[in-house]
């Protein structure tokens, strides 16, 4: 047996590896991931190859029975009841992270509109830019104000000269910024220019675990109530997972419209990748379970404080640092490589930003901004040739 053999043997590297993830982890500052969680209970399921191929809503038509498509479709009807899907019309898969969810919703809103042009903003993920190659649908590129949110006058504009079916991203939550596009100020732009044939897909990886636990979020509302047709959340990024995951949701009647019957699994298949890991809806069910909203609730509204804690410590350094409504994404001056790649920060341009999730304690705010605000006090280095 391949097990026994294994066991015969030593292996330093990974000793050196696991060692090398517990420092990384303490000091990863800059990325969406939430690193506290514990799945330990679910460590006998690694003994079985769990693939969920097929549709998820179909549990019992799979041929092969090694699945978790229960508890998947279970944590889909957790999410649907999140955002407000509508009653008997939605559907929906567990997916390997954003980027998937994004793939999915632009995928169906391209059958829905086989004439239709993506539009997003300059602050949109890169994901969408690459979907809209990989699935060749043409696009337009729109401007983004200064906080990171669309330019709604610079929408309006491209809208009202564009003859082609709008696919609108709208973001949850841009990737650096954290800014949210206003579901319904995007649905005004289109009642007064009378377009009716469209389609909003709603890119909210990160904030889509937050913005439902929050009270002020009138003018953020972006789920189906604002009638939107897609959403995409991570999963991996608020609530925790050992491996990158996500969630799609989008109306059914529009999904039926990619849906194929597939003999070889005995299942229809709507999904993009078909056999699919089986471990993700598993570990999401186990943790929306334990985790009751009054419990996310109080670690996003904790979150939230450091993000206002993070502000205060640097504005108290006379570093200037900003963030959203809503958003735990703190941004400030970029600092140097060696504080970036300490921390793990993200950057862009001349900002970087840091994410205040629960292993971003006061501690770790108080030990980047006291490096920062060191940084920023040394002369800077006089640029001119080097001498050999």
């Amino acid at each position: 047996m391949p097990t026994m053999i294994h066991r015969r043997f030593n292996f330093p590297e990974l000793d050196r590896l696991y060692l090398q993830f517990q420092k990384d982890s303490k000091e990863m500052a800059g990325y969406p991931d939430n690193q506290f969680f514990n799945y330990s209970k679910l460590f006998r399921f690694l003994n079985f190859h769990i693939n969920n191929c097929g549709d998820p809503f179909q549990a019992k038509a799979s041929y092969y029975r090694i699945n978790t498509h229960k508890f998947e479709k279970e944590v889909i009807d957790i999410f649907a009841q999140l955002f407000h899907a509508p009653k008997n019309n939605y559907w929906g898969y567990v997916t390997n992270g954003g980027t998937e969810g994004n793939l999915y919703g632009i995928y169906v809103a391209r059958e829905l509109h086989p004439e239709g042009v993506v539009i997003y903003s300059q602050d949109t993920h890169y994901s969408i830019a690459k979907i809209c190659r990989l699935l060749r649908v043409p696009s337009l590129h729109i401007k983004s104000q200064p906080n990171g949110e669309i330019d709604y006058n610079a929408l309006q504009d491209a809208l009202a000269h564009e003859k082609r079916p709008p696919i609108i991203v709208a973001n949850i939550g841009t990737t650096m910024k954290g800014a949210v596009d206003e579901v319904l100020k995007i649905k005004e732009i289109l009642a007064d220019l009378k377009i009716q044939n469209y389609y909003i897909h709603c890119d909210a990886a990160f904030f889509g675990m937050i913005l439902p636990f929050v009270h002020e979020m009138e003018s953020q509302l972006f789920d189906f109530r604002a009638g939107v047709d897609s959403i995409a959340v991570s999963g991996h990024k608020l609530i925790g997972t050992p491996m990158p995951c996500g969630v799609v949701l989008v109306k059914n009647s529009n999904a039926e419209k990619i849906n194929s019957f597939i003999e070889y699994i005995g299942s229809s298949d709507k999904t993009i990748t078909g056999s699919r890991n089986g471990l993700s809806p598993l570990i999401l069910w186990y943790e929306l379970k334990s985790a009751k909203r009054e419990k996310l609730t109080e670690i996003i509204n904790i979150c939230l404080k450091r993000a206002s804690y993070a502000i205060q410590k640097f504005n108290e350094k006379n570093i200037k640092a900003w963030r959203n409504k809503n958003s735990m994404i703190v941004l400030f001056t970029r600092p140097s490589d060696t504080i970036i790649r300490k921390w793990q920060l993200a950057v862009e341009g001349d900002l970087a930003h840091l994410i205040t999730l629960p292993q971003v304690t006061h501690r770790v705010i108080d030990a980047i901004v006291n490096e920062v605000a060191h940084e920023s006090k040394k002369p800077k280095a006089k640029r001119g040739r080097k001498s050999r």
